[in-house]
This record gives C-alpha cells, structure tokens and sequence, in this order.
C-alpha cells in the first residue's frame, strides 16, 4: 500500500500515516526518538535560512555517512552541494523532520541515504516497515518539490552490519523495484561495489568502527553517485 501524505485536525502525517496503513507501523514512532536529534535539525534550521540554492544544486540528506562526508563538495563537482545529515536517522525519525530538512527550494536533485533502520537492534524495521516509510518520504517531497528527481543510494554492506545485511537486502529490493515504476525515482546500486572478491563487505573502506566509510570509501561513493546523475540524465 502506498502511503499518502494527508492533514487532518493538525496530525502529524508520519504518524496518520502509519496508522492507517497498517497495525504494525503504529508503534514506530516513540516519543524520546521524535526529540533526540532535535538540536542537529535546529541547526538546518538555521542552516535554510541562510543557504539558498539554484538549479545546479544537488540536496544530498540522510544520516551519520552524509554528515561526517567533509570531502562532499570537492568529491560531487562539478555539482553544487547543500549537506543534510545528522547522527544515526532512521526513517521513521527522518519523516517527521523531512518538512524542516526538505525545503521547497529549487534542486537538480535529492540524493538520500539512510540505512540505520536495519542495524541488528530489538528495535529494527522489517524490510516492509522501511519500505513504507520510504514511500512516505518520497509523498512527502513530492507533494512540494513535484518535479524534482529523487535519488535513494542504497544500503551499503558494512563488516559491523553484515549479519543483518540479508534483511538489508530485501528491504534494497522493495525499494529499487519501486523506483522503476516512477519517473524521476532513482535507486543508486552500491553492493557490489563494496564487496571483495569472496563476497563480503571490503573493509578497505571504512574506518576503524568497520561501519562508517573512510577517505577511500568516500572516493567509491562518490563515484557511483554521480555515474548514476550522469546516467539518469542530471548533468552538472
């Protein structure tokens, strides 16, 4: 069921929309988790009051990989960056900050990577639970950013989550074969780049928590983002 984004008596969208939809959703929103990176998006904020940008400009948003990228401007030229990301964001947590995150400015792109929903915790999503938070967020940008591409990179193998990338997977599955059916929604393939050659994750690229990636982690990203810019037709 795709999720639709509707106001109602001044309700949270995230949250009638999980409820409606179904049952299990109901719960994936806990009141000290809507509060706990309430500082970082203070920040954005401020950040979107003063940052503006053009049609040249790539919103690049998501979690801890987007935030500690400090090479991202140099890595995506000739593109021009404005950088969103705060802590371990989750998509349930990303949803009800997206109105603040997502402006609707104008962008060539969005490119998105959040990939802690599925981190080997109790309190894990199930492939189908990221999945129709996923679809929210994309009803959300598109009700005030219609035209915009929306790029979504794709849970990457990591040594540190490699016991729960089997359900990572399946939840990369959901969503790429949605981006398919929909114009200007893009799924950024980043698996096989990042595997060796006995296929598990190569732990060349990340730092020493086996988790987040280091400078030669970064240099792969970026350049499975912009071939896909490229391919899909955003030229810089």
């Amino acid at each position: 069921m795709v999720l639709r984004r509707i106001i109602i008596l001044g309700v949270p969208a995230i949250l009638l929309a999980l409820v409606i939809s179904c049952k299990p959703l109901d719960k994936l929103i806990q009141a000290e988790e809507n509060l706990r990176w309430e500082a970082d998006i203070q920040e954005f904020d401020s950040l979107n009051a003063q940052e503006f940008s053009d049609e040249n400009t790539l919103l690049v948003t998501g979690s801890s990989s987007v935030k500690l990228w400090d090479s991202i401007h140099s890595d995506l030229m000739p593109y021009k960056v404005m950088q969103r990301g705060y802590g371990g964001s989750k998509l349930s947590d990303y949803n009800l900050y997206a109105p603040r995150i997502i402006k609707p400015h104008t962008f060539k792109a969005i490119v998105i990577f959040i990939a802690n929903d599925i981190h080997g915790g109790d309190d894990d999503r199930t492939p189908r639970e990221m999945f129709l938070l996923f679809q929210n967020l994309v009803q959300f940008i598109r009700s005030q950013n219609p035209n915009t591409p929306i790029f979504w990179i794709e849970t990457t193998p990591t040594p540190s989550r490699w016991h729960v990338y089997k359900k990572a997977r399946k939840a990369n599955t959901l969503i790429s074969d949605w981006c398919k059916q929909n114009e200007d929604l893009h799924f950024i393939p980043t698996q096989d780049a990042f595997l060796n050659q006995v296929n598990l994750p190569d732990s060349s690229f990340f730092r020493e928590d086996m988790l987040h990636l280091n400078r030669l982690g970064y240099e792969q990203w970026s350049g499975i983002i912009k071939t896909s810019l490229l391919e899909s037709g955003i030229f810089p």
